[in-house]
């Protein structure tokens, strides 16, 4: 299965031995959500029990990712939401705290400050206890962007159980296996062609109202976004194709 992504629309057909995506409108990027999401991207090391070392400057990427997403009609609305709900009423309190959601170090892999939120869902993270493997890494950007590069080897896509029919032109939800850097991500599942301040918004949300399993619908798409913990931070969230 080939990708191609314009603004919205998506075409597929089945060649695994080659890359998902067969194309991308670039201007997407010029879209300043997606723009500071792409600068956070190179910002972290992927071996999971590697402590980071964030900079001045990845601090003021960091702020000026969530100060662009505040301003969009997603992120507008989970804090309305939110703040109905007697969490972070006052905005700048609001943007503070989704800065320490997604950007605080915590400790994974036995390693303190080694991984983020952030890093973890949108970036990946390479396990390294006993065989390596690919942590994390739900995001369609990062892929596009990695495979650009060489660095994903696309293996394929999984059939939705539930439909049991081929991804076609409308399909947003994908469950793919890949490599990056030569190490396997069994199974990833990730939405296709979603803006960064709608992802982050969805988790954020399950994560303050929701549990582990949040059974919701994205349009056609019985979803269940997985939302796990690491004490008061996200440690993972991704979405999964309800059967």
């Amino acid at each position: 299965m080939k990708l191609t992504v314009e603004t919205g629309r998506r075409s597929f057909w089945d060649m695994a031995q080659g890359s998902l995506f067969s194309w991308v409108n670039e201007n997407i990027f010029q879209r300043r959500t997606f723009s500071r999401f792409c600068s956070l991207l190179d910002n972290y090391n992927p071996d999971e029990g590697c402590k980071e070392v964030v900079s001045s400057e990845e601090r003021q990427e960091q702020a000026s990712f969530i100060e662009e997403i505040s301003r969009t009609a997603p992120v507008k609305y989970l804090h309305k939401y939110l703040s109905s709900k007697g969490i972070s009423e006052n905005y700048q309190n609001f943007e503070s705290m989704m800065t320490s959601l997604w950007f605080d170090l915590y400790g994974r892999g036995g390693t303190s400050g080694s991984s983020s939120a952030f890093e973890h869902v949108f970036v990946g993270e390479i396990k390294q206890c006993g065989e390596e493997e690919v942590s994390g890494f739900h995001n369609w950007l990062q892929f596009y962007l990695e495979e650009d590069k060489g660095r994903v080897d696309y293996h394929g896509y999984i059939f939705p159980r539930r439909r049991g029919q081929i991804p076609d032109s409308d399909t947003q939800l994908l469950t793919i296996q890949f490599e990056w850097n030569g190490i396997l991500k069994s199974v990833s599942s990730t939405l296709v062609g979603v803006s960064p301040e709608f992802e982050i918004a969805l988790y954020t949300l399950c994560f303050y109202m929701g549990g582990e399993d949040n059974h919701i619908q994205l349009g056609p798409y019985p979803v269940n976004i997985k939302c796990c913990r690491l004490g008061d931070k996200i440690g993972s969230a991704f979405p999964v194709a309800d059967c």
